[in-house]
């Protein structure tokens, strides 16, 4: 592991990056599915599912190695166990066609991430 992303782990600067890339994720779930809806030409070009899809795999990532470290390093299961629960309900949301519904569950399963961020963040300090 190289010295950088060790001291981003200890830091905490990764739970705080994973925090940020949630926040990111509600803005554009509710970009696409309010502000972009409504024009029709453009919300076609941001409700692609590469852009999910690439999320996800983006929070997937950060989610393991943070959520994964800091229960190595501070012995909590359940800021991991919260985070997970979060990454389950977002990729249930990746099997729902576009619209509304697929929306409210992604970004319920964001919170929950973004909670177990938080969780692992407070536990490590």
């Amino acid at each position: 592991m190289s010295q950088s992303l060790r001291q981003a782990l200890i830091s905490g600067r990764l739970d705080r990056l994973a925090i940020a890339v949630s926040g990111l994720c509600v803005a554009h779930c509710f970009v696409t599915a309010v502000v972009l809806g409504l024009l029709a030409s453009a919300g076609g070009i941001f409700e692609s599912p590469i852009f999910h899809e690439a999320g996800l795999m983006i929070a997937i990532t950060l989610g393991a190695i943070a959520l994964g470290h800091g229960a190595i390093v501070h012995g909590f299961m359940m800021p991991a166990a919260v985070g997970s629960l979060g990454l389950g309900v977002m990729t249930g949301a990746l099997t729902m066609d576009h619209g509304l519904q697929e929306s409210v569950y992604t970004l319920i399963g964001v919170g929950i991430l973004a909670l177990g961020h938080d969780l692992n963040h407070r536990a490590s300090h």
